[in-house]
């Protein structure tokens, strides 16, 4: 047995659910090909627990990793801070520096908190808006992670979040007095937010959103959302875990024209060091004080550490351009090598988080197969695409050169009968699932 498959089954005796992010299991990908642990990874190579190197054109840490794997000018900021103690009695210096940048990329906010993961983060936000306002209920659209006043709105037993994120999800656990607390909307659907306020007077707290995803918004559409918060006297909540620091340095709402009250960044914020932020109005932020928020882990130095020398690196070198060139790159090979070959397919979202997928009925199957083919090509590949600083007009090529060969053999196959037996561990089980 290979280390790989070796590590798998021990994972699978001690760990629910194998991995601690669903984004991560291998099941979504090639069940039984997908190497699942990783022995080290540089700029956008990864190499598994038994040599075999890949090119990353795939997840690049679930979005996290923007300046690509181990960045050496991160990377010495924290050893640099390792070296000289991460973490003591008092606090570190880089909090400051930290907040004073996130308020100078976003001139409308004034007070900033911090935590180190973007669920929480969002978690945090929840807390201070609600202790802010005096309100429970929060309206939402898209997907904001696992916390409890989240998967409240899967309470009411009609599967509320089915096109936020997972159809199914169970928010067993979740308690019941939480029930009426969490009210989606969808994206693009102003009526749909207006239906919350006039159902539920004076009774928001706030509207938590991502301000795009994998569409841009209507036009007004932000706008009117930002009116209809104002005029209810809730909170504007806009959560920037994903789509932040991919079109420029800081959040994706400075290209689009609005100004949220409370803004959240995490993932690519510190190129996958755990860090995240909570920006904000003063008026708004200082609830922090008159509640109750804290965590000895918030207070290490690492996370402010990666995060300014990535933020610097991020503006300095205009990463988000090239973000989307090489975004832009990859959606071309899968739309040419599709139009080529005959085979089916829809590309959607910006360009530095983009995505594509097989039409017809055995779209998951196919989907499985090019992921396993192009393990076999050394790729790292998907049904999803993060851009990040370290691929190369060079690694798309190679790219393009395999994913041209594996659709020509995918149209083949196709034409012949179903793909299930040429798929070697099974179907994979899709993962996430949104509209926005």
């Amino acid at each position: 047995m290979s280390l790989t498959n070796d590590y798998l089954e021990r994972g699978k005796r001690r760990i629910p659910g194998l991995t601690q992010l669903l984004s991560k299991r291998p099941d979504q990908f090639a069940p039984g090909l997908w190497p699942t642990y990783f022995s080290k990874a540089r700029g956008t190579e990864v190499w598994d627990l038994d040599g075999r190197r890949y090119i990353d054109m795939s997840i690049s840490g679930i979005g996290a990793n923007i300046l690509g794997y181990c960045d050496p000018e991160v990377d010495a900021a924290v050893m640099q801070c390792v070296q000289s103690g991460n973490s003591s009695s008092l606090n570190a210096p880089e909090d400051v520096e930290l907040a004073e940048l996130l308020c100078e990329l976003h001139p409308w906010a004034e007070k900033v908190r911090f935590t180190r993961t973007g669920g929480e983060a969002l978690t945090v936000a929840v807390r201070v808006v609600r202790a802010a306002t005096g309100r429970d209920r929060i309206a939402f659209c898209g997907y904001h992670g696992w916390h409890d006043w989240y998967l409240a709105a899967n309470l009411t037993g009609d599967e509320s979040l089915t096109e936020h994120l997972l159809p199914g999800l169970s928010p067993l656990g979740v308690p019941k007095g939480l029930h009426g607390t969490a009210l989606p909307f969808r994206y693009n659907k102003l009526e749909e937010l207006r239906a919350i306020f006039d159902r539920y007077p004076g009774e928001i707290a706030a509207v938590v959103m991502e301000p795009l995803r994998n569409e841009m918004p209507e036009p007004g559409f932000l706008k009117q959302v930002k009116a209809l918060a104002k005029a209810a006297g809730a909170v504007l909540v806009f959560d920037e875990v994903s789509a932040g620091f991919r079109l420029n340095t800081g959040g994706s709402h400075k290209l689009l024209g609005v100004e949220p009250d409370v803004a959240v960044f995490a993932k690519a914020m510190s190129n996958g060091y755990p860090m995240a932020a909570i920006i904000g109005l003063a008026g708004v932020m200082d609830a922090v004080e008159r509640t109750f928020i804290s965590s000895t882990y918030w207070t290490d130095r690492i996370g402010p550490v990666a995060a300014l020398a990535t933020i610097r690196k991020h503006q300095r070198d205009n990463v988000s351009a090239h973000l989307g060139q090489i975004g832009k790159a990859v959606q071309t090979v899968w739309a040419d090598a599709a139009a080529s070959t005959g085979l089916d397919i829809h590309v959607y979202g910006i360009h530095p988080m983009s995505h594509f997928g097989f039409d017809g009925p055995d779209a998951q199957a196919m989907m499985t197969f090019y992921v396993q083919e192009m393990l076999k090509h050394g790729f790292l590949a998907s049904n999803r695409f993060y851009a990040n600083f370290a691929q190369q007009q060079e690694h798309v090529d190679q790219f393009g050169q395999a994913t041209r060969a594996v659709f020509e053999k995918l149209a083949t196959l196709s034409r012949q009968g179903p793909l299930g037996p040429h798929l070697t561990g099974g179907v994979s089980r899709p993962g996430f699932h949104r509209l926005n």
